[in-house]
Protein backbone atom coordinates (compact mmCIF):
# COMPACT_ATOMS: atom_id res chain seq x y z
CA UNK A 1 0.00 0.00 0.00
CA UNK A 2 2.54 2.16 0.92
CA UNK A 3 4.86 1.98 -2.63
CA UNK A 4 1.41 2.37 -4.32
CA UNK A 5 0.93 5.98 -1.94
CA UNK A 6 4.06 6.42 -3.47
CA UNK A 7 3.79 5.88 -7.00
CA UNK A 8 0.63 7.60 -7.13
CA UNK A 9 2.63 10.98 -5.39
CA UNK A 10 4.92 10.69 -8.13
CA UNK A 11 2.53 10.70 -10.95
CA UNK A 12 0.87 13.32 -9.38
CA UNK A 13 4.10 15.66 -9.34
CA UNK A 14 4.72 14.80 -13.04
CA UNK A 15 0.93 15.76 -13.76
CA UNK A 16 1.77 19.48 -11.89
CA UNK A 17 2.85 21.94 -13.77
CA UNK A 18 6.33 22.62 -13.51
CA UNK A 19 5.77 26.36 -11.93
CA UNK A 20 3.65 25.22 -9.33
CA UNK A 21 6.38 22.52 -8.15
CA UNK A 22 8.53 25.58 -7.99
CA UNK A 23 6.36 27.75 -6.04
CA UNK A 24 5.51 25.10 -3.61
CA UNK A 25 8.91 24.27 -2.73
CA UNK A 26 10.22 28.00 -2.73
CA UNK A 27 7.15 28.37 -0.32
CA UNK A 28 8.06 25.25 2.48
CA UNK A 29 11.28 26.57 2.19
CA UNK A 30 10.71 30.19 3.13
CA UNK A 31 8.12 28.35 5.63
CA UNK A 32 11.47 26.70 7.23
CA UNK A 33 13.71 29.69 7.05
CA UNK A 34 11.32 32.51 8.29
CA UNK A 35 10.98 31.36 12.06
CA UNK A 36 14.75 31.07 11.98
CA UNK A 37 16.62 33.70 14.09
CA UNK A 38 20.02 32.32 15.15
CA UNK A 39 21.70 29.11 14.03
CA UNK A 40 25.04 27.77 15.94
CA UNK A 41 26.55 24.67 14.87
CA UNK A 42 30.17 22.60 14.11
CA UNK A 43 30.63 21.96 10.70
CA UNK A 44 32.58 19.20 8.30
CA UNK A 45 33.39 20.43 4.74
CA UNK A 46 34.33 18.87 1.75
CA UNK A 47 35.80 20.16 -1.96
CA UNK A 48 35.13 17.49 -4.57
CA UNK A 49 35.79 18.01 -8.19
CA UNK A 50 33.70 17.23 -11.26
CA UNK A 51 34.99 13.20 -11.18
CA UNK A 52 34.11 13.10 -7.13
CA UNK A 53 37.74 13.17 -5.94
CA UNK A 54 38.23 14.96 -2.43
CA UNK A 55 40.51 17.97 -3.01
CA UNK A 56 40.10 19.47 0.18
CA UNK A 57 38.50 19.15 4.04
CA UNK A 58 38.11 21.44 7.02
CA UNK A 59 36.04 21.22 10.02
CA UNK A 60 35.17 24.47 11.64
CA UNK A 61 32.34 25.97 13.85
CA UNK A 62 29.68 28.83 12.97
CA UNK A 63 27.27 30.93 14.52
CA UNK A 64 24.77 33.37 12.67
CA UNK A 65 21.53 35.76 13.87
CA UNK A 66 19.56 37.26 11.06
CA UNK A 67 19.65 39.61 9.31
CA UNK A 68 23.67 39.36 7.48
CA UNK A 69 25.24 38.45 11.19
CA UNK A 70 27.36 35.61 11.15
CA UNK A 71 30.95 33.96 12.44
CA UNK A 72 32.48 31.34 10.08
CA UNK A 73 35.63 29.75 11.93
CA UNK A 74 37.63 26.73 10.20
CA UNK A 75 40.13 25.16 12.77
CA UNK A 76 41.97 22.45 10.73
CA UNK A 77 43.81 21.85 8.67
CA UNK A 78 44.21 25.56 8.63
CA UNK A 79 43.24 28.24 10.38
CA UNK A 80 40.16 31.06 9.10
CA UNK A 81 37.83 33.41 10.28
CA UNK A 82 34.85 35.11 8.01
CA UNK A 83 32.62 37.20 10.48
CA UNK A 84 29.84 39.66 9.47
CA UNK A 85 28.51 42.46 11.52
CA UNK A 86 25.66 43.19 9.03
CA UNK A 87 27.14 45.98 7.39
CA UNK A 88 31.11 44.50 6.92
CA UNK A 89 32.02 40.99 6.02
CA UNK A 90 36.19 40.25 7.31
CA UNK A 91 37.95 37.97 6.22
CA UNK A 92 41.41 37.00 8.51
CA UNK A 93 44.00 34.63 7.23
CA UNK A 94 46.32 34.33 10.63
CA UNK A 95 48.42 32.24 8.40
CA UNK A 96 49.41 35.24 5.82
CA UNK A 97 48.91 38.13 8.96
CA UNK A 98 45.91 39.36 6.51
CA UNK A 99 42.74 41.10 6.61
CA UNK A 100 40.47 41.61 3.87
CA UNK A 101 37.20 43.85 4.19
CA UNK A 102 34.61 44.35 2.01
CA UNK A 103 30.38 45.60 1.84
CA UNK A 104 27.83 42.75 2.83
CA UNK A 105 26.01 42.05 -0.16
CA UNK A 106 23.74 38.66 -1.10
CA UNK A 107 26.24 37.18 -2.83
CA UNK A 108 27.95 33.92 -1.55
CA UNK A 109 31.23 35.78 -1.05
CA UNK A 110 33.57 33.62 1.13
CA UNK A 111 30.99 31.40 3.29
CA UNK A 112 27.49 29.79 3.02
CA UNK A 113 26.34 31.40 6.14
CA UNK A 114 25.31 34.43 3.96
CA UNK A 115 23.05 32.17 2.37
CA UNK A 116 20.61 32.00 5.24
CA UNK A 117 21.58 34.62 7.21
CA UNK A 118 20.02 36.73 4.92
CA UNK A 119 15.96 37.19 3.78
CA UNK A 120 14.17 34.08 3.35
CA UNK A 121 11.92 36.12 0.28
CA UNK A 122 15.17 37.33 -1.52
CA UNK A 123 16.68 34.03 -1.16
CA UNK A 124 13.63 32.13 -3.03
CA UNK A 125 13.51 35.33 -5.44
CA UNK A 126 16.73 34.94 -6.62
CA UNK A 127 16.54 31.26 -7.18
CA UNK A 128 14.31 29.10 -8.42
CA UNK A 129 13.53 26.22 -5.68
CA UNK A 130 11.94 22.78 -6.08
CA UNK A 131 11.59 20.07 -3.43
CA UNK A 132 12.51 16.80 -2.80
CA UNK A 133 11.35 14.45 -0.67
CA UNK A 134 12.86 11.43 0.78
CA UNK A 135 12.05 9.96 4.18
CA UNK A 136 12.21 12.78 7.28
CA UNK A 137 14.80 14.53 4.81
CA UNK A 138 14.00 17.52 2.63
CA UNK A 139 16.54 19.03 -0.14
CA UNK A 140 15.92 22.19 -1.68
CA UNK A 141 17.34 22.34 -5.13
CA UNK A 142 18.13 26.10 -5.88
CA UNK A 143 19.39 27.66 -9.87
CA UNK A 144 20.21 31.47 -9.37
CA UNK A 145 18.06 33.57 -12.00
CA UNK A 146 21.15 35.80 -12.00
CA UNK A 147 24.09 35.18 -14.08
CA UNK A 148 26.31 37.08 -11.55
CA UNK A 149 26.75 34.14 -9.14
CA UNK A 150 29.49 32.00 -8.03
CA UNK A 151 27.52 28.59 -7.91
CA UNK A 152 25.42 26.66 -10.36
CA UNK A 153 23.23 25.15 -8.04
CA UNK A 154 22.71 25.00 -4.32
CA UNK A 155 21.21 21.98 -2.20
CA UNK A 156 19.81 22.60 0.97
CA UNK A 157 18.99 19.80 3.19
CA UNK A 158 16.70 19.55 6.67
CA UNK A 159 15.56 16.83 8.53
CA UNK A 160 13.11 17.46 10.81
CA UNK A 161 13.11 21.13 10.07
CA UNK A 162 16.65 21.56 11.07
CA UNK A 163 18.88 22.24 7.97
CA UNK A 164 22.00 19.88 8.51
CA UNK A 165 23.16 19.94 4.95
CA UNK A 166 24.54 22.50 1.99
CA UNK A 167 25.80 21.76 -1.11
CA UNK A 168 27.40 24.07 -4.01
CA UNK A 169 28.32 23.28 -7.29
CA UNK A 170 30.09 25.76 -9.27
CA UNK A 171 30.59 25.93 -13.20
CA UNK A 172 33.47 23.68 -13.57
CA UNK A 173 31.48 20.94 -11.63
CA UNK A 174 33.62 21.18 -8.20
CA UNK A 175 31.48 20.55 -5.64
CA UNK A 176 31.85 21.64 -1.64
CA UNK A 177 30.01 19.59 0.62
CA UNK A 178 29.01 20.73 4.09
CA UNK A 179 27.57 18.64 7.10
CA UNK A 180 26.16 20.58 10.38
CA UNK A 181 26.27 19.05 13.89
CA UNK A 182 25.66 20.09 17.36
CA UNK A 183 22.78 22.15 15.87
CA UNK A 184 21.55 24.62 18.20
CA UNK A 185 18.64 27.06 16.67
CA UNK A 186 16.98 30.24 18.24
CA UNK A 187 19.48 30.17 21.12
CA UNK A 188 20.97 32.91 22.43
CA UNK A 189 24.10 34.10 20.83
CA UNK A 190 26.18 37.62 22.26
CA UNK A 191 26.83 39.98 19.89
CA UNK A 192 30.24 40.36 20.23
CA UNK A 193 30.54 36.94 18.40
CA UNK A 194 30.28 39.47 15.38
CA UNK A 195 32.28 41.42 15.99
CA UNK A 196 36.07 41.32 14.88
CA UNK A 197 38.97 43.19 16.49
CA UNK A 198 41.81 43.46 13.69
CA UNK A 199 45.53 42.07 15.16
CA UNK A 200 48.07 44.32 15.60
CA UNK A 201 50.78 44.52 12.95
CA UNK A 202 48.06 42.85 10.23
CA UNK A 203 47.96 43.54 6.58
CA UNK A 204 44.51 45.44 5.72
CA UNK A 205 43.04 45.28 2.62
CA UNK A 206 39.83 47.04 2.09
CA UNK A 207 37.72 45.44 -0.94
CA UNK A 208 35.88 48.33 -2.87
CA UNK A 209 33.61 46.18 -4.83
Amino acid sequence: MLVKKTLAAFAMSLAMPLSALANEGAERLTHLLEPLETYEASFEQQILDADGERLQEAEGRMWLSRPGKFRWEVDAPYQQEVVSDGEEVILYDPDLEQVTVQALDQRVTHTPALLISGSANDLTESYQVSRQQQGSAETFTLMPTDADTLFEELKLTFRGEQLTTLQMTDSTGQRTAIEFREIRQNGDIDDERFSFEIPEGTDVIRDSQ
